[in-house]
């Protein structure tokens, strides 16, 4: 593309550059808007630049993308409600066998979970577990965090819907899903064990130190759970606690008083405690009690001919009384069943949803066929469900595509890639390790979402000139470069972010992980597991 007239590119590069500052720097002093609203003064100074027409800025906003982001994140709505997260939690203290061990299941747990439930969502679910465990077994939660961040970031790599470049990769490259995944899995799979083979190296004194041998082991268990904890009607007295107190006094009153008759004696201290808390009309037993113990304190016992006519409630009362416990503990099972076949109905469609991915079906409407699915199975209102998704999000999506549009069409990233081009042949050693560098840097300065954007399409066009099959791969390395370059600083990516603001307002367990911690580890990670995974992609 050739360049656009000097009015133009000045202009569209000022539109640009606000855009990169609010993006990279949301809460800058002399504008703090945030992320989404820096993308959309972004677009709109592309407009109002006439940079881009009105119809163009519309035409920009990729819809498959944005509707394949919507329908992962509703989906993952619902999994989190299916405590899906909270059992991956769980897996993390299952017969740990200490630190080390512990750092490992972070690793591959975090890893796994990205590629199929995206990043963002795996770092922002299970940072609490994480600090959790950590305080529980008196170690420094930084060697974890990092392990949980990076690891996300390096096995959402794997997937399309493990993160929002991907998503974009996928729909502009027209990847099927089973393709994409088995061309990089095996570089993720790798990536992982040298990020978790680092940071054992790392931090191998601090995960040696062995915790108190008197301090018990404790579960980890969510807030959730603590909160919706319900008191089992089968075990629940029918007495209240007041009424409970005034028989067991009457009762040792009654075993103490001089004028209780012996064992011998027509009424027997076992016989009389029987009918006072044998019954289950509170009112009744108190009356009847109180009727036994005029007859103990008067000294006067009922003739042979007489009879104690007791105001106990009859059987009748006393089987209706079992029978609402007993409706009500149908009730409890029923409501039991009713939400463990929910959960598998969740899980069920999800694993749908990969397996028509894998098919090769439209991503996009696959997505969105498996959100409205759950919607229709949970029979409620969705709109709790549907506020949780990041909506901010998507309009951010929306600015970042006319914004990058515009930018696009001011002709500096394709004079840019017409310099770099002779030296990034991706059919040569020495090119691939230059694309590598190029996007390793333009993801941490611009972003990976943008970058992705910004060079998608020229590097597969020039890597389309020599093969399909270097087109393909030409495509993957972007993938994979563009995400694991997340692990270089704590500004590289979303999902280290997440990890870090999470980490610091967690209640009782709270950690700051600071800028220069990650980036001491984040340097080094990167520049291997990138490398390494670089051999191990495959068209």
């Amino acid at each position: 593309m050739a360049m656009a007239p000097t009015i133009k590119v000045v202009l569209g590069s000022i539109a640009f550059g606000v855009f990169w500052v609010l993006a990279v720097f949301p809460a800058v002093p002399f504008m703090p808007i945030g992320r989404t609203a820096g993308s959309l003064l972004g677009a709109m100074l592309m407009v109002l630049f006439q940079v881009l027409t009105p119809d163009q800025a519309y035409e920009s906003i990729d819809l498959p993308i944005l509707g394949l982001l919507f329908g992962t994140m509703v989906v993952s709505v619902y999994l989190e409600r299916a405590d899906m997260f909270k059992y991956l939690g769980k897996l993390l203290s299952w017969k740990s066998k200490g630190p080390k061990d512990l750092l490992c299941r972070i690793c591959l747990i975090s890893a796994i979970s990205s590629a199929f439930f995206t990043n963002d969502t795996s770092c922002v679910v299970l940072t609490e577990f994480v600090l959790k465990i950590a305080r529980q077994q008196n170690l420094p939660p930084h060697p974890f965090l990092l392990a949980l961040a990076s690891s996300a970031n390096i096995g959402s790599a794997a997937t399309p819907i493990g993160n929002p470049q991907n998503l974009v990769i996928a729909v502009q490259s027209k990847i099927p899903f089973g393709k994409f995944l088995f061309g990089i899995v095996a570089a993720m799979l790798v990536g992982i064990c040298v990020n978790a083979l680092i940071l054992l190296c790392m931090f191998w004194k601090v995960l040696s130190v062995q915790k108190d041998e008197e301090e018990p082991p404790m579960e980890v268990t969510p807030e959730e759970d603590v909160n919706s904890h319900r008191f089992s009607p089968a075990t629940m007295s029918h007495l209240t606690s007041e009424n409970s107190h005034d028989l067991n006094a009457y009762y040792h009153e009654a075993m103490n008083s001089h004028s209780l008759p012996s064992v011998s004696g027509h009424i027997d201290a076992n016989t009389l405690r029987n009918r006072v808390l044998g019954s289950g009309h509170d009112n009744e037993i108190l009356k009847d009690a109180n009727g036994t113990k005029d007859v103990l304190e008067n000294g006067s016992l009922p003739k042979n001919d007489e009879k104690v006519v007791s105001k106990t409630p009859s059987m009748n009362g006393f089987a209706k009384e079992s029978s609402d416990l007993g409706l009500e503990d149908i009730a409890e099972k029923s409501a039991k069943w009713k939400l463990i076949l929910w959960k598998i109905g969740v899980y069920v469609i999800t694993v749908g949803m990969l397996v028509s991915f894998l098919a090769e079906l439209n991503m996009s409407w696959t997505a969105i066929t498996a959100a409205m699915a759950l919607v229709v199975l949970d029979f409620k209102d969705a709109r709790p469900c549907l506020e949780k998704v990041s909506y901010s999000l998507l309009v951010f999506f929306c600015g970042m595509f006319v914004t990058v549009e515009g930018f696009n069409r001011t002709g500096i990233p394709s004079a840019i890639w017409d310099f770099m081009e002779p030296y990034a042949e991706i059919d040569k050693v020495s090119g691939v390790a230059v694309l590598a560098i190029v996007i390793v840097v333009l993801s941490n300065l611009a972003s990976n979402v943008p970058t992705v954007l910004l060079l998608g399409s020229r590097v597969a066009a020039a890597a389309a000139a020599i093969s399909p099959e270097k087109e393909k791969k030409a495509w993957l390395i972007l993938a994979w470069v563009s995400t694991v370059a997340g692990n270089l600083s704590l500004l590289g990516s979303a999902a280290n972010l997440i990890v870090c603001e999470q980490a610091r307002r967690a209640q009782h367990c709270g950690y700051n992980l600071t800028f220069w911690a990650h980036l001491k580890f984040g340097v080094p990670s990167t520049i291997i597991v990138t490398a390494i995974g670089l051999t191990l992609i495959r068209a």
